[in-house]
């Protein structure tokens, strides 16, 4: 299979340049860079002392060449690779967060035409702990208050994050309501006692954490904990290999991360 990375000059880009390489069944056709990144025209594999032939391009005519791309970067960036990949009849892969609700829209619609794999998370394990949140959900239904913590590297532009989010909705599903008319997203000042049934989510932002979430289940007399730590980028880069091997039996259609588990 043959595969582009967005972003190919950030962190995760450069780490699935990595997988890929790394990775017999796949092929880097094409590597993508923003218009003012210092390392367009240099070999994707430069950062390893590797050569690749693929030079770090913005024409998003690159994409010709490939049958999946990947992407990592920011939503009005992931917007315009996406419209690219539709034009190109190419897979897209989006593990990008921060969407409002018309990107959300854009891509559902992109998906009537292509086949896409979009998630908040692409790590195995971080898919595994929804499963494990709908199960606490469901058992811990009355008598228990939920907050969601989340922590990431201090670059971190959005919050909370696209996990935090996802676990928020895992939870607010499986008690059967609306996560927007349950979540309290921040607390200042005198905010009077809380409300049962609200989701409360708590953000740190700092140093070079990857990403660590825990959802507590808050009872009289006991806590529940759910945490997952990541501690690399490869657990995301590895989950967005997986998805790509997925669509390569799809054609058009938009899954999520819990489609590519359960075909597995």
């Amino acid at each position: 299979m043959r595969v582009a990375i967005a972003g190919a000059d950030g962190r995760m880009g450069r780490m699935l340049i990595e997988a890929v390489l790394d990775s017999p069944d796949l092929v880097l056709t094409a590597a993508l860079g923003r218009s003012d990144s210092p390392v367009l025209g240099q070999d994707a594999g430069t950062f390893l002392g590797r050569r690749t032939d693929i030079l770090i391009t913005d024409d998003l005519d690159v994409l010709a060449q490939a049958d999946c791309l990947i992407d990592f970067t920011r939503p009005e960036g992931t917007l315009v690779h996406l419209a690219a990949c539709v034009r190109h009849g190419i897979k897209c892969i989006i593990g990008t967060t921060g969407f409002d609700e018309a990107g959300k829209q854009a891509i559902r619609a992109a998906g009537q035409q292509i086949a896409i794999v979009f998630a908040p998370n692409m790590s195995i394990g971080v898919n595994a702990t929804l499963k494990l949140l709908d199960m606490a959900a469901r058992l811990l239904n009355s008598g228990y208050d939920v907050e969601v913590f989340e922590a990431h590297h201090r670059h971190k532009v959005d919050a909370p994050s696209g996990t935090a989010l996802a676990m928020g909705q895992a939870v607010a599903q499986a008690w059967g309501v609306p996560l927007d008319e349950v979540a309290d997203w921040a607390r200042h000042g005198e905010t009077g006692a809380r409300k049962t049934g609200h989701i409360g989510f708590s953000v740190l932002r700092g140093g070079d954490i990857v990403g660590d979430h825990t959802v507590y289940f808050c009872g009289e007399g006991e806590r529940i904990e759910i945490t997952h730590r990541s501690t690399s980028r490869a657990t995301y880069a590895q989950g967005s290999l997986r998805a790509a091997r997925y669509l390569a039996r799809k054609e058009f259609g938009l899954f999520d991360m819990q489609d590519v588990l359960a075909a597995s």
